[in-house]
């Protein structure tokens, strides 16, 4: 911990940082630099294990001159510098959402300044929220005309919406295919320099045994969290980075020290003339080499933007460079290399370093893993405060670090897919085809979402944004072809994977919006709530009642329900509707908005409980102590209220301020003795069906897909963490 002192501009009224506190800024930067490695830069540290290998595989004859050798270098470093550098370090992390990063971050963002959001529940009290507010002022958008008729006209065009939406979850379900094809790829490539040390017949039987125990002993250790295991991660990617620069050193000045002619865009042209459209096809593999970008943008969060700039420019991207320079020397004098695995990176390592890089390169890949692994957590759990997925149990593992979290279901599901892709492939090859058909659809979805950010959020001419699309589209568009070709060789298992995913988001979204629906129109008045009473043999028992409902107001449709089997209902009675509002994190202190519902004598309240994309809902007793603390803020706040009105109404009505304070002191009695008489929770369980004379796809949608996955996900009661012991559940059908 350190102190930080601020010296004060006397006559302007600024603030200024002393040079002492400078000074421990930048050492907490650098410090944050120091720890991104490990968890922001292990996928792309580990891809000059399987880029050459992947690039020479078979579009590429393997008695290649240097013609290919130089070529595939200039794309790699072109690559490597527009991408990466240019695009994510320079200009897409400038596009964070309250320091949070990723697909969600962009799309918050333009959800809060565009009204396209398909949230439900939308209140103009969320946007009094701290992370809410723009900091654009209001006069840069009346000075861009063009962006305000953008505006309206995204916001006039419900199609838009969806197709955003779409957008929006295509990118996520491709984040979701990385987590199980960035592990497989990774250790599959590191354990593959046994290769080189054993015989063909013991390689072929070692490999993928190894690498399936390697990939099993990872997941199981992912319920520990990453704090506990991951400390080890940021030196060994800082040493794998510095290893592979002096081998890569190593190997330019012994092959070949005029490799740096290669750098010149040149051969690439020289490279697509010569190759045709084998060249073309081998850009897949090329793409690997930008793998792991992405989560430079996804954990910004964890991090700072000048942290994440700093570890990238001064040590990953020379490093990478380096590393590429010396495989490519390697094998510009190497042309008589005629196996695929002579082409990787362990052949280009003396002899007598290969077994500690071998297992070097196995630490770094299990490191780079870890990092999709946690992204995939924290990307699904995204996905469920959308209301686009099924309801899943989230776990904190760590009390200090927020965003650390576990989904068991997830990562087992993960580990199996993992390990089958692994034993199905057998090869870095059709893994790698794989892989880069996700990498480059997530970095497509990136710039479009950033072109729009660009416009709404930051009011920058339109014609900047479709430079920035242009510029950045067209490399990624070639990219995703070259990917895209390769169907029939792996590329087709993040298609197949992201259209499962993507049938279970729209259905789980779309039948979630149709009962939000149909509880609005089914939705009880309060005076009916408030007729409820003694002559009609309604008893009000000890206790609270927590009634849970996705409607902000009236009076749920569940709760007529439970009053109409059971006539009666506690004497605190306290809706709660937990609502996600499109920005990354809500403060605790402006997470309750609390109201009444009825006079003060009914106590009966209403509790709207806000969380942001990246918030986790915490243990039921702390939530249940927040609610109740709040609740009894906004007690003695009314009262006080109240007492401040009566004194400025006539300030000698001393009796009226004794029964304001009476009433207060009985309101919070009855709510402590309700506390003591414990608290029910009453939940919806409901039963969904299409209506006679549906459609087809209708009925598949909702009769089959909804609720099997309905079935057979967390029930409402897991994902609130609610004790069974005080869960009440109500039955409702709905016929949509």
């Amino acid at each position: 911990m350190f102190s930080c002192s601020i010296v004060m501009d006397t006559e302007n009224g600024n603030f200024f940082l002393s040079s002492s506190s400078k000074k421990n800024s930048w050492r907490s930067t650098l410090i944050l630099a120091y720890q991104s490695l490990g968890v922001v830069y292990g996928d792309l540290s580990i891809s000059p294990l399987y880029v050459f290998k992947s690039t020479f595989a078979e579009d590429i004859s393997h008695s290649y001159s240097n013609v290919e050798v130089f070529g595939v270098l200039s794309f790699v470093f072109w690559t490597l510098t527009l991408i990466p550098l240019l695009k994510y370090v320079f200009i897409v992390l400038r596009a964070d959402d309250n320091g949070e990063g990723g697909t969600f971050g962009l799309y918050s963002l333009i959800c809060r300044h565009a009204n396209v959001s398909l949230l439900p529940n939308k209140q103009a009290a969320d946007e009094e929220l701290s992370t809410y507010r723009s900091e654009c002022s209001a006069e840069i958008l009346k000075n861009n005309n063009n962006s305000s008729r953008i505006k309206i006209w995204i916001e006039n065009h419900k199609k838009f919406h969806v197709a955003l939406l779409f957008v929006v979850m295509l990118g996520t379900c491709m984040v979701i295919g990385d987590g199980l094809l960035i592990p497989a790829i990774s250790v599959f490539s590191a354990v593959q320099g046994l290769e080189l040390s054993l015989s063909n017949v013991h390689h072929q039987y070692a490999v993928v045994p190894i690498t399936c125990v390697i990939i099993i002993c990872l997941f199981m250790l992912q319920h520990y969290g990453t704090h506990r295991i991951g400390f080890l991660f940021a030196p060994i990617i800082l040493a794998w980075l510095l290893c592979i620069s002096v081998i890569g050193v190593y190997n330019i000045f012994r092959w070949n020290p005029q490799i740096y002619r290669a750098l010149s865009p040149y051969y690439m042209f020289k490279f697509l003339r010569k190759t045709k459209r084998g060249g073309w096809e081998s850009l897949g593999g090329i793409l690997l080499c930008i793998t792991g970008s992405e989560a430079m943008f996804a954990d910004l969060g964890h991090f700072s933007y000048s942290a994440i700039q700093i570890a990238f420019t001064a040590l990953v991207y020379p490093a990478l460079i380096l590393a590429y320079m010396g495989q490519a020397a390697y094998l510009s004098k190497h042309h008589e290399i005629k196996t695929s695995y002579m082409i990787g990176f362990y052949a280009s390592v003396p002899d007598d370093a290969r077994w500690p890089v071998l297992l070097l390169a196995i630490l770094a890949s299990i490191a780079g893993s870890q990092a999709i692994i946690s992204g995939t957590f924290s990307i699904i759990n995204q996905s469920y405060s959308l209301g686009c997925f099924p309801r899943v149990k989230v776990l904190h593992t760590s009390k200090k670090i927020h965003g650390q979290i576990y989904i068991p279901e997830i990562n087992w599901m993960l580990m199996f897919l993992c390990v089958a892709v692994a034993l199905g492939f057998r090869d870095t090859k059709q893994i790698g085809n794989a892989s880069g058909l996700a990498v480059i659809t997530v970095m497509m979805v990136t710039t479009c979402l950033t072109s729009l950010v660009m416009i709404l959020c930051w009011h920058k001419p339109p014609l900047l944004a479709l430079a920035f699309v242009l510029a950045f589209g067209s490399i990624e568009l070639l990219y995703f072809s070259a990917s895209l070709v390769k169907f029939l060789e792996g590329a087709w298992l993040p298609i197949l994977l992201a259209f499962f995913l993507m049938i279970i988001m729209f259905v789980w979204h779309y039948t979630t919006m149709k009962k939000y629906e149909h509880d609005l129109h089914n939705k009880v008045s309060i005076d009916w709530l408030l007729a409820l009473g003694d002559t009609l043999g309604i008893a009000r028992v000890p206790g609270i009642g927590l009634v849970y409902s996705d409607v902000i107001s009236c009076v749920p449709a569940n709760f007529s329900r439970f009053v109409t089997n059971l006539p009666a209902f506690h004497k605190i009675l306290v809706f709660v509707c937990i609502k996600y509002v499109p920005v990354p994190f809500v403060s605790p202190t402006e997470r309750y908005l609390v109201g009444r519902v009825g006079p003060p004598d009914h106590r009966s309240y209403r509790c709207i409980v806000r969380y942001g994309y990246r918030d986790v809902h915490q243990d039921i007793d702390c939530f249940e102590t927040e609610l109740l603390t709040n609740l009894a803020e906004f007690i003695t706040y009314e009262g006080r209220e109240n007492m401040q009105s009566i004194q400025s109404a006539n300030m000698t009505d001393n009796n009226g301020l004794e029964i304001v304070e009476m009433a207060v002191r009985e309101e919070l009695q009855e709510l402590k003795e309700a506390q003591e008489a414990g608290t029910a929770f009453i939940l919806g369980h409901s039963h969904v069906r299409v209506k006679s004379g549906s459609s087809l796809i209708k009925k598949l949608a909702i009769n089959v897909a909804y609720n099997f996955l309905r079935r057979n996900c967390r029930g409402s009661e897991v994902a609130l963490r609610v004790p069974p012991a005080s869960l009440l559940e109500v039955g409702m059908v709905y016929v949509l």
